[in-house]
């Protein structure tokens, strides 16, 4: 079974995200890499229906790959920023940081 999003984008030639089983992605494994090189189509290889695996441009993991590592990076940083402050102060923060932020969902909601 093979089912196929498209994604257009006037800027770019259309790029296909869909999905293959895992038996289907075996017989067609060259298919797939051709079209996620070459067009770069995002392929979901799935075994009864559970997603196992995505084949993705190389250009497209790169990105993933550094945008982690600058998650990371900030973790680290805030980490380094707060050691010093007691764990319990940290907690009112946030949870003081979450009220304002669901008060102003709350004042958007009901103005919009």
């Amino acid at each position: 079974m093979i089912d196929m999003i498209r994604m257009t984008d006037a800027r770019r030639p259309v790029r296909v995200k869909r999905k293959v089983s895992a038996v289907e992605a075996r017989k067609r494994f060259g298919e797939i890499l051709e079209s996620v090189f070459y067009r770069g189509d995002e392929v979901v290889i799935e075994r009864a229906g559970k997603a196992m695996a995505v084949v993705i441009p190389t250009e497209r993991y790169e990105a993933l790959e550094r945008s982690r590592e600058r998650l990371f990076e900030l973790i680290e940083k805030n980490w380094e920023r707060n050691k010093d402050v007691p764990a319990e102060e940290i907690e009112r923060d946030i949870q003081k940081a979450i009220r304002e932020v669901r008060g102003q969902e709350a004042g958007a909601a009901q103005t919009g």
